[in-house]
């Protein structure tokens, strides 16, 4: 009788296989202990309501930071798409469909930008992007200001089109069943997961990015194109923040130059919690959606628990954050032992071109 020899696990999925488990954990602990609001179907479908933008500003991240890269830029570009479209909405007098337009055009072009300097000239990606990310903010001012809000009638009615689920919900004081809603943007955001997972797992490309993320000089020898992949992956990122913008938007309506949060921050530290690797080749963006619901429940958890000041939500977000970083260590010193290889998946299979010599 053969016996089938068993795979061994990869870094992807060993990362993944922990972030999965310190959630359902956190959030089972949560539902015993504090109860209340966590036992509402709707408060765990607010987390995604609320930050429908940023897990897909992760997924942006996750896609750079596979591929080897950074980009910090993505919260001063949700910023400018924001109030780009407002002002198209109501100072023109534009459609949804224009402002969609809009939301989408600025990310490309500023992907396409970083793209080319840093694949193409080989800048450094931190300091590229930090010029974007001022450079974006900076152009924001200008654009809108000072706080704008969407008043356009069209726009309005589709930021509160909501989908109501039957059977899922809540009693209210009076005793009445209040059934829990998803907005767009969460419909949005879960396709965008699910468009960049099979991209990931299925496509040329992703096999790529995970390769130059692995090993450049490798993936050379594999014939792999490794300045034009990685410029696909800083593309890719701009349209997601071009997409993360809008959906901004359609959840909160307007946008305030004067009052950034560190959006970009909170994408990489997502990126980090679901198993992105910041050496490159290791992520996935089911990884990252549990890394961005992580964030926000420890934050719930803190507010529960009654530390209602910012600073504690930091606090946690920091130590969350510094685990996983050592945890992060302990996988790459696990790769480098023994001369140990990075551990592909099963299904991302490489075949070295040919030399004409061979």
């Amino acid at each position: 009788m053969r016996i089938k020899r068993r795979e061994p696990i990869t870094d992807t999925n060993l990362l993944l296989i922990i972030t999965v488990t310190i959630f359902v954990g956190m959030y089972a602990l949560a539902m015993i202990v504090w109860g209340g609001g966590f036992l509402n179907p709707q408060q765990f479908l607010n987390i995604f309501n609320n930050n429908a933008h940023l897990i897909i500003l992760s997924c942006g991240l996750t896609i750079v930071m596979i591929a080897g890269g950074i980009d910090i830029s993505v919260g001063g570009l949700n910023l400018l798409v924001t109030l780009s479209c407002i002002v198209y909405l109501d100072d023109h007098s534009g459609s949804v469909i224009g402002a969609a337009g809009v939301a989408l055009g600025v990310g490309l072009a500023f992907g396409l930008v970083q793209g080319v300097l840093i694949s193409y000239l080989e800048m450094q990606p931190f300091i590229v992007t930090l010029a974007g990310m001022f450079f974006a903010k900076g152009v924001s001012t200008i654009i809108g200001g000072g706080p704008r809000t969407a008043t356009n009638e069209a726009f309005l009615e589709i930021k509160n089109w909501t989908l109501r689920l039957p059977g899922i919900g809540s009693y209210g004081k009076a005793g009445n069943f209040v059934p829990a809603k998803i907005e767009l943007g969460m419909i949005i955001a879960l396709l965008v997961v699910a468009v960049i997972f099979i991209v990931l797992r299925w496509t040329r490309l992703g096999r790529n990015l995970y390769a130059i993320g692995g090993n450049s000089q490798s993936s050379l020898m594999l014939g792999i194109n490794v300045k034009r992949t990685r410029f696909y992956s800083y593309f890719l990122c701009g349209l997601l923040a071009g997409i993360g913008g809008f959906v901004y938007l359609l959840h909160n309506g307007s946008g305030d130059p004067s009052n950034v949060a560190p959006i970009e921050m909170h994408a990489i530290a997502a990126s980090i919690i679901g198993g992105s690797l910041l050496t490159g080749g290791v992520g996935n963006v089911v990884g990252t959606l549990l890394g961005v619901l992580s964030l926000k429940t420890i934050t719930a958890i803190v507010v529960a628990s009654g530390l209602t000041k910012p600073w504690w939500q930091s606090i946690t977000t920091g130590a969350m954050l510094c685990f996983f970083i050592v945890l992060q260590s302990i996988v790459i010193s696990r790769r480098g032992a023994g001369n140990a290889k990075l551990q592909f998946p099963p299904w991302l299979k490489f075949r070295r071109k040919k030399q004409p010599d061979e």
